[in-house]
């Protein structure tokens, strides 16, 4: 099925057509991945659409500009007004927004100055990971494909660029039969999946790696360790072998188009009972609790549309 696009689009301070939205084939960006983004969802809650974490997501945003020093022309609140306008625009409730800044066209070297264009797309989207995904569970496998070493690519950074890493774990994984590739990072420890945290569940303690095993630390990831907590759940973070992945009594992918996915298996070894595990389970309550009112969000999490 063609991928059905929304109407209406804000860029560089309006909201325009979505086909209106473009850029020169000449921009900085489409040749050197110069951007910085962030993927951000709005949830349909019973006070009405809610965008989940907005304040963080550009707070990131405007620091992994810093990390590639670009000096964004507008505001993080012109940002948050322009992600509530193409929510409202397009008469959306729950949505994926993209908000992302790039190069545009200007010089033609590395180092060369260019303006900075911004955008914010909304669209509907489902379960990242397919339909079945957050109940069933997917099969993933280990990547051949390693993540970039400390002082190469900053992974803290959501920058374009750091996506085609991503590209080629996930590309292999499907090529595979797989619904989702898992990386180590250089050190041969775990990393991360292709574009999702992961958790380890061991003896009702929950596991994750930390900052240093080349990931990028995750907003989705953040939660679920608060809510964990909350819950009486001990979260740790340390670094982890490869073969705990086999070892786990269970698995799971975090991130805001993934959401809380359950992992059945890694490398044809069945991960657990091969289905979401008490863990798992909780944490999608508690997740998706937020958003229909069963878990009170003291936290200040929903910023309404």
């Amino acid at each position: 099925m063609a991928q059905q696009y929304p109407e209406w689009i804000w860029q560089n301070g309006s909201i325009k057509p979505w086909a209106e939205a473009t850029t020169h084939v000449m921009s900085h960006a489409l040749h050197y991945g110069s951007s910085v983004f962030e993927g951000i969802r709005s949830y349909a809650t019973p006070d009405g659409a809610a965008i989940f974490r907005l304040t963080d997501h550009l707070n990131r945003l405007y620091q992994s500009a810093k990390i590639y020093d670009m000096v964004l022309p507008h505001s993080a609140d012109e940002l948050a007004a322009a992600c509530r306008a193409v929510i409202k625009k397009n008469e959306l409730g729950a949505a994926y927004l993209r908000p992302v800044a790039y190069r545009g066209l200007g010089g033609f070297g590395l180092s060369a100055e260019t303006p900075i264009d911004v955008a914010v797309a909304a669209w509907p989207m489902g379960p990242y990971l397919g339909p079945e995904a957050l109940k069933n569970g997917i099969d993933a496998c280990v990547s051949s494909w390693q993540r970039f070493a400390p002082n190469t690519i900053p992974a803290g950074a959501k920058a374009g660029g750091n996506y085609l890493s991503g590209q080629l774990i996930a590309r292999e994984a499907r090529r595979l039969g797989f619904g989702e590739g898992i990386a180590l990072a250089s050190s041969g420890l775990l990393s991360e999946g292709a574009g999702e945290n992961l958790f380890l569940v061991f003896d009702g303690v929950l596991h994750t790696t930390p900052a240093s095993a080349s990931i990028l630390a995750g907003i989705t990831r953040d939660t679920l360790k608060t809510l964990a907590r909350e819950d009486g759940i001990e979260v740790v973070e340390r670094d982890i072998p490869r073969e705990y992945l086999y070892l786990a009594d269970e698995l799971l992918m975090c991130g805001t188009a993934a959401e809380i996915t359950p992992i059945r298996s890694v490398d044809g070894k069945q991960v657990g009972t091969g289905k979401a595990g008490r863990v798992t389970l909780r944490l999608q309550e508690l997740f998706f609790g937020l958003f229909d009112g069963r878990t009170h969000d003291k936290w200040g999490w929903l910023e309404q549309v």
